[in-house]
């Protein structure tokens, strides 16, 4: 009977701790698992950051080479578009469970601990890590571009499709450029946001926001200058071109999609909550 009783016990605090694990990442504790998240990113040294934000911007090209191979291969169907575009996530996988340091990751994770806190350190330090990540990204994605146009890295036979991708990303209007990076920008976002609720399923999650960023014919700053790159290396785009037709419009909506937009309205729907005394 006492056994019984004690197995009773224990089962039930099981099934409390289990309710209690299930219900623990609300909208307020996400926004400070990512807010604490965010100080750690914002405090690592210049060194780390160099090298993590070099690493994404070379992982980061899987995401072309493999939609350029499923692009090769797939037969002429129409829902070949659809299957091609699961090749982007490649890169975004690699990275995001790889922790390297992506730009659009840190237009929410970054920022979150600065406008909780609004000191003018903290804006500078967000700056800093801005511009380091990225500027270490697009070093990384020129390097990965210049390896594959000038070695034979790549069998030749998807060089074709790589080449018509990279025309593509990198030939919009400036305006509309810009626009199509705001949706991209609120989807990384969003994946950021979701992925601390996730142990098992971050494959998926990862997988799914991405591809609809490729399926929705949407750009991205940091996968999109691998094709810039690639489009520089084989002289079919002018650095200056490049730089303000490209880099600086998607750049520019990336942030706004990313910060303005789901950031500042993540922040809006808790922050009354923040200091907030229990009912009980």
């Amino acid at each position: 009977m006492a056994d019984a009783l004690i197995e009773h016990i224990e089962h039930e605090e099981r099934e409390e701790a289990a309710i209690e694990e299930a219900g623990q990442l609300g909208a307020k504790l996400l926004y400070e698992v990512i807010r604490r998240a965010g100080e750690e990113e914002l405090s690592r040294p210049l060194r780390s950051l160099t090298y993590s934000g070099i690493a994404a911007g070379v992982m980061i090209s899987m995401s072309v080479v493999g939609e350029a191979v499923l692009r090769t291969y797939l037969p002429d169907a129409p829902w070949s578009y659809l299957v091609e575009n699961l090749g982007y996530s490649l890169g975004f996988i690699v990275v995001i469970l790889g922790g390297m340091q992506l730009f659009t990751e840190n237009t929410i994770t970054t920022v979150i601990p600065v406008i909780a806190e609004r000191r003018k350190r903290l804006w500078w330090m967000m700056l800093r890590l801005w511009a380091i990540v990225l500027a270490a990204n697009v070093f990384g994605c020129f390097s990965i571009s210049a390896f594959y146009y000038y070695t034979p890295a790549l069998p030749p036979e998807i060089l074709p499709a790589l080449t018509s991708l990279s025309a593509h990303a990198t030939g919009f209007e400036p305006g509309t450029a810009f626009f199509r990076a705001i949706p991209a920008g609120v989807l990384v976002a969003a994946l950021v946001w979701m992925l601390p609720q996730r142990n098992s399923g971050r494959f998926a999650i990862i997988m799914v926001f991405t591809w609809l960023i490729a399926a929705g014919d949407f750009t991205h700053v940091v996968a999109g200058s691998v094709e810039w790159g690639w489009m520089f290396w084989s002289d079919q785009l002018d650095f200056w071109e490049g730089f303000t037709g490209f880099f600086l419009p998607v750049l520019s909506g990336n942030i706004v999609g990313g910060t303005v937009i789901f950031t500042l309205v993540t922040h809006g729907q808790v922050k009354d909550e923040m200091h907030r005394k229990p009912l009980i």
